[in-house]
């Protein structure tokens, strides 16, 4: 990872995890930004690493599903060439995972493992993470 990450975005190079946590109103701008930047480290990245997005800090979600299902199925067929991850979604509102469950379900059967979680101990466990790990909201950390 180089040190041009968006300021949303930290990584852990121990666990090779990207986490996201997005703030404010998340809009198909920003998500495209976001998806952007990822695909350009995944390019780079001489190992695969999995990823965290926390949209608990989210106050809404300015988005189509049109625009959600368009975005899902782009990231499984770039990403079907690569190496299978973990991403795993965490949900505290009933609008966020409405977005998740169409990415998971549209993500099936590719090399994104892709879950939601309404508790951040599961999610940890599944990723093989310490729950203080994705809870931090340190400073972003390099590594590649």
């Amino acid at each position: 990872m180089k040190k041009e990450l968006p300021a949303d975005v930290s990584f852990h190079p121990g666990p090779r995890l990207m986490v996201y946590r997005p703030r404010g109103i998340l809009t198909e701008e920003r998500l495209e930004g976001v998806v952007e930047f990822l695909e350009k480290v995944e390019d780079k990245a001489s190992k695969p690493f999995h990823r965290f997005t926390d949209l608990s800090k989210l106050d809404a979600l300015d988005l189509e599903f049109k625009s959600v299902i368009r975005i899902s199925l782009h990231r499984r067929l770039t990403y079907a060439q690569h190496a299978p991850i973990k991403s795993a979604f965490y949900v505290t509102s009933p609008a966020a995972a409405r977005v998740v469950k169409v990415h998971v379900l549209l993500t099936d059967h590719s090399p994104l493992r892709v879950k939601m979680f309404q508790e951040l101990g599961l999610a940890a466990k599944w990723l093989d993470v310490s729950i203080n790990l994705l809870q931090a909201e340190g400073a972003p950390t390099n590594g590649g």
